[in-house]
Order: C-alpha cells, then sequence, then structure tokens
C-alpha cells in the first residue's frame, strides 16, 4: 500500500509579534519563502505539485482571499493550485492530514502542507484569540465578555452545561488554561519549573546547532536577513520566573513564564507518494503512521491531545511506550503536564528541545514546525517513532505519528 512520506522541510524562524524580527513581513510573503525553501532544497519545481495546502488561525484581511493560491502565485507557481485551512492551532497539522488522505486514497503524489501566522499583521487584536474586532462573531464576543467577568470575579470553572448554558466556544485560552488548572489542582510551582525547563531546554539547544539545521531563514523587504527565533531566553531561573504576576485572573496561575507569547511565523513539508520519492530518487525524512483528532469542552480546551493522541495510537494499534520522543505544543504548561499525565508520559522525551513557551506559537504555523523539530530530534537520537500533539481553540485536539526513515 501507498505510504504518504515526508521529503523535505522548511521553517521560518519566529519572531514575536508586534515588536520582533518579523512584524513587517506579509503572512503570504514570508510563506512564499518557506514553500519555495522546501521546493528547492530537493531540486522541485513547484508547478509540478498537485496542491498546497496551507493552515491559518484567523485566515481575514492579510491572511485573507484563499492565501494558499496567493502564495503560490507569489513563489511563481502559476500552476499550483491551493486552500487554506483553518483549524486554529493545529491547522498545519490537518494540511499534512489531508495530503497524507489524498496520497492513502490515489488522488495525487506531491503535495506541500504548512501554515503562517502573523499576529503583528491582524487589523486589530482583540485578546487572546487574535481576532480583529470588526471580525468578532457574536458567539466570539460573548464568549469574550464572560472571560473578562471571569477574570474580575475570580471566578472558578464549572461545566456550563451543568448550569443550564451554552459552553464559550472561544472564550480566551488563557481562561481555558487557568479552568484546566482549577479542575486539575495543578500547582503553579510545577508549572512554572515546566516553563524554566522549556527556556533552559531551548537554550541548550540554540547553543549545539539544534535549531540551525532546521531554520530557513527569512529575508526582509529592506534585505535583512533573520535566522534566530526571537523567543528562548538564556539563564531563565525559577527564581525569576517565580515572581511573575499571573496574566488572566487575579489569583491565578498563568503567567509569562509558563505559556506561550504572541508571534509571527510560517513552515512548509512536503509530502509525497513513497512511489513518487522513489521515483525521483529522493531519501524521505519520515513516513506518516496514524494521526487523530478529538473533542472536549471548549472551557477545558487544553485537554485536547490526550484523546487525539488515543485516537491516532488506537489507528496504529500502538502504544504510548513504542515512541521515542512526543511533543506537546506548549500553549500553556498546564495543558501540557496535564496532557502528559493522563497518556504516561515520560517528561525525559517529551519536547526535549524546549517548546512554544521558549520558542513561541505562531497559530497556523505551529504544527508543520513542531514537525520539522520533532525530526530534527528523532535524527538526534537515533530514535524512530515519534508524536507531536496540540489542544486546539473551541475545544479539539489534534495528534499525528511519524516514523523516522532517514
Amino acid at each position: 500500500m501507498t505510504d504518504a512520506v515526508i521529503v523535505s522541510t522548511a521553517r521560518s524562524p519566529i519572531g514575536r509579534a508586534f515588536k520582533g524580527s518579523l512584524k513587517d513581513i506579509r503572512p503570504d510573503d514570508l510563506s512564499a519563502q518557506m514553500v519555495k525553501a522546501a521546493l528547492d532544497k530537493i531540486g522541485l519545481d513547484g508547478n509540478d505539485v498537485d496542491d498546497l495546502h496551507w493552515g491559518c488561525a484567523e485566515p481575514s484581511h492579510r491572511h485573507g482571499s484563499n492565501m494558499a493560491r496567493v502564495i503560490a502565485v507569489l513563489a511563481g507557481y502559476d500552476r499550483l493550485p491551493g486552500t487554506t485551512v483553518n483549524r486554529f492551532c493545529a491547522s498545519s497539522v490537518q494540511t499534512t492530514r489531508m495530503a497524507y488522505h489524498a496520497i492513502k486514497a490515489g488522488e495525487g503524489d506531491i503535495f506541500v502542507s504548512g501554515g503562517v501566522e502573523c499576529v503583528s499583521q491582524y487589523t486589530t487584536f482583540a485578546g487572546a484569540g487574535g481576532v480583529p474586532e470588526e471580525d468578532m462573531n457574536p458567539v466570539f464576543a460573548d464568549a469574550r465578555s464572560r472571560s473578562e467577568e471571569m477574570a474580575r470575579t475570580n471566578e472558578r470553572w464549572t461545566d456550563p452545561r451543568e448550569q443550564g448554558l451554552l459552553p464559550d466556544v472561544y472564550l480566551a485560552m488563557g481562561q481555558t488554561a487557568e479552568n484546566v488548572a482549577t479542575m486539575r489542582g495543578m500547582d503553579r510551582a510545577r508549572m512554572d519549573e515546566w516553563g524554566v525547563r522549556s527556556q533552559n531546554r531551548a537554550e541548550a539547544a540554540i547553543a549545539s546547532g539544534f535549531f540551525e539545521r532546521e531554520i530557513t531563514p527569512v529575508t526582509l523587504a529592506d534585505g535583512t536577513v533573520v535566522s534566530t527565533d526571537d523567543g528562548p531566553r538564556a539563564g531563565v531561573t525559577l527564581e525569576k520566573v517565580a515572581g511573575l504576576k499571573p496574566v488572566f485572573r487575579e489569583d491565578g496561575v498563568v503567567t509569562a513564564g509558563n505559556c506561550c507569547a504572541l508571534n509571527d511565523g510560517a513552515a512548509a513539508l512536503v509530502v509525497m507518494s513513497d512511489t513518487k520519492a522513489k521515483e525521483l530518487g529522493l531519501t524521505p525524512l519520515a513516513r506518516v503512521v496514524a494521526t487523530g483528532v478529538s473533542a472536549l469542552s471548549p472551557e477545558i480546551m487544553g485537554m485536547g491531545p490526550v484523546e487525539a493522541t488515543r485516537n491516532a495510537l488506537a489507528n496504529t494499534k500502538m502504544s504510548i511506550g513504542d515512541l521515542d520522543l512526543y511533543e506537546i505544543n506548549e500553549a500553556f504548561a498546564v495543558q501540557v503536564l496535564a496532557s502528559a499525565d493522563d497518556l504516561g508520559m515520560d517528561e525525559d522525551k517529551l519536547n526535549v528541545h524546549g517548546g512554544a513557551i521558549a520558542l513561541g506559537h505562531p497559530f497556523g504555523a505551529t504544527g508543520a514546525r513542531i514537525t520539522t523539530t520533532l525530526l530534527n530530534g528523532l535524527r538526534e537520537t537515533d530514535g524512530t517513532f515519534g508524536l507531536e500533539t496540540m489542544c486546539v481553540g473551541g475545544g479539539q485536539g489534534m495528534a499525528i505519528i511519524y516514523e523516522r526513515l532517514s
């Protein structure tokens, strides 16, 4: 049976939104550089690709107008179709899943998947969801209003359906993290320790040249070349992080030290049938083994990785112990730790080079970025099987399992 394999990756440095190195670049321009880089690495013409699947969490304004097709034309590939996909934080896991399914169905051999988010380019910023004010639908507006009230009154989370209420589908993500912390009785000290570990691990990875191997430098309009992530901080200690104030609730536990920042970035993968890779003389990096999705109460969306991972494992009859490395997107330390606990993960195999708390989380790009980092990590550790998984705003989870081939 035909397999879907990853033959090339390209991920940009990750900039800090509004004040970082990528704050002025348009998302379509940034994306075109990554798509072209991923194809150039294997000497492939984009006009020979069957489809471009591009993820974006807020596909409007400068991220709008079916940006995938704009990217194809900007990159010089007039004959490359494109579709823009939104599964919020997992958008560029979904794009890879779509390519995987198309290849399995025999409906194509070569796809580019990936995604982008340039939060700096949002027209206005309306809270943790990053939604332009004029684009907020009533559900989001109501949810934001309730989130603000929760923050003001320090209300504790209970499932709204137990009170005869509809759930807040897109309330501020920080509130959902506080809900998970309350539900699980998560100690802030443990969350801070994880945040420090993420920064320290990223610092060590930078020193070893790990991220240099996976980052594709970005050229800005003025000719400046950006080649490093903005986010990682050297010398982060628990003492420094412990002094930070809660962000979302007055007596809360989520701080700038144990959650991700707002970011800009893009990442691309070339996904191909194994038969086409062999025909072209390409050595695959990894095989897509299985995927999984899940859904749960939006107000505790951070627990989404648990069932998504279990579903992916069930689809391939594997167990968590069969995996050599795992990556859980670090939207918030509390959801990483709670998910890892439920899944029985070995923390020494989890986010071993740091995660989004250090590196950043450019929503639509993060899935493909994590794939790039995971495959890089499997090569470094001579591991075989790796998992990436993440929670998704609105109450979802997504997971994908890879087998390293080279």
